[in-house]
């Protein structure tokens, strides 16, 4: 029996995209959508997944190829055109600043759920929970992190499907919703906000850097390829399938019931069934959703910034480590102060509503470069995957800069 059939799949970097998507902001929208819409809304949640796995599929198989991260690749392959300079520049300000910007929702999340079954001020609880992402993200090694996140995505996932079978959701409802797409009156800027807190930019900088760390080591790029592409299409979904429990929960809650729903009552949508201790359930998951995207948001950004800047890209540099921090550090002022930096969030979201469409028409490019990946450059159904893709978020992108320059 050769190396390579002794060789086992096991969770991998995908579950950082899983840790990085499913935060407080992905909780608050699914819970939206299914509270104002019930099943209605899943197709969107159901494409927003097949454009991750195809995006980040290919973000990863150009890490494991090349051997470094998307910035890194971008930068070279466009060194010296002027939309090389443009790209790095949307790159470092979609992806840097904006991951300061959101650090303080996924930190103020996860302080939310521990004020929510506990006395403790909000404040305090997102100096500590600020203090906690920094002390993991200086853990000596890669893989050690990765355990770390690993363990509370599994919590997360025990905690929000095993909730959402308790409820019972409306079977037939959810596949007609998963397979007939509908748009109720009112629901364009949530299915927009559904799709784009799923089909993240800044996860196909997260999960390029981290795979080619978790495989460094691994001189089988064919075996590693397709270790990367199970990691990445298991990952994905089960960030899906917790989305879509979410979905569901709020769904049944909420919607079938007529009630009205409001953010203040995110932690309540599991008491019908579990009675008081639904809040704490709740809690439970909500605290390690903001906590694993308090730790992916400044490792995103360091990978993306550092990659860009052509700075060394790996958690051991020193500037790596700056910019980690200080979006924590950020991140935490503003969780503690209560302030939110509305100016610096709506700019970050133009950014990453621009950066979406422009990273994955570039993308598309650099995988069907052959000089670059030879056999692995994309075939005829990546391309039209890909294709799909590039059409559906260029109108998402001009979607979102339309609703916010009116």
């Amino acid at each position: 029996m050769t190396a390579q059939q002794n060789r086992k799949w096991g969770f991998g970097p995908g579950l950082l995209v899983t840790a990085a998507f499913v935060g407080p902001g992905t909780i608050a929208t699914a819970s939206a959508a299914g509270a104002g819409y019930g099943y209605a809304l899943l197709w969107a949640l159901l494409f927003s997944v097949g454009a991750t796995m195809a995006l980040q599929e290919m973000s990863v198989r150009q890490a494991i190829i090349t051997g470094n991260g998307l910035a890194t690749t971008l930068r070279e392959a466009l060194q010296g055109r002027w939309l090389g300079r443009g790209a790095i520049l949307l790159v470092i300000a979609a992806i840097g600043l904006g991951n300061a910007a959101y650090e303080s929702g996924n930190i103020a999340g996860a302080a939310l759920a521990l004020t929510s079954i506990s006395q403790g001020k909000t404040q305090y609880w997102a100096l500590a929970i600020g203090g906690t992402s920094a002390a993991l993200l200086f853990l000596p090694a890669y893989k050690q992190l990765e355990r770390v996140l690993i363990a509370l995505v599994l919590v997360m996932s025990a905690v929000f499907v095993a909730s959402a079978l308790l409820l019972k959701p409306d079977w037939s409802a959810l596949l007609q919703g998963l397979t007939v797409p509908s748009l109720p009156a009112g629901s364009l800027t949530t299915v927009i906000a559904l799709i784009g807190t799923t089909v993240v930019p800044y996860n196909l900088f997260l999960q390029a850097n981290a795979a080619r760390e978790h495989w460094a080591d691994e001189p089988d790029r064919t075996w590693a390829l397709s270790a990367a592409r199970t990691d990445t299409v298991v990952s994905v979904a089960l960030g899906g399938l917790i989305t879509l429990a979410i979905v569901s929960a709020a769904a049944v809650s909420f919607f079938s019931q007529g009630l009205a729903f409001s953010p203040d009552k995110i932690t309540t949508q599991l008491e019908p069934v579990l009675g008081p201790s639904g809040r704490y359930v709740f809690a439970v998951g909500l605290f390690a959703a903001g906590l694993t995207s308090a730790i992916t948001a400044p490792l995103a950004a360091a990978y993306a910034v550092c990659g860009a800047l052509g700075l060394p890209d790996t958690m051991r540099g020193a500037a790596f480590r700056v910019i980690a921090l200080g979006v924590v550090l950020t991140g935490t002022l503003f969780a503690a102060t209560g302030a939110r930096p509305l100016s610096l969030i709506v700019f970050a979201q133009a950014a990453n509503g621009l950066l979406l469409p422009v990273i994955a028409i570039i993308l598309l490019w650099l995988m069907n470069e052959r000089k670059l990946l030879g056999e692995a450059a994309n075939g005829l159904l990546s391309n039209l995957v890909g294709g799909i893709v590039v059409v559906v978020t260029l109108s998402l992108g001009a979607n979102k800069l339309a609703s916010l320059l009116h």
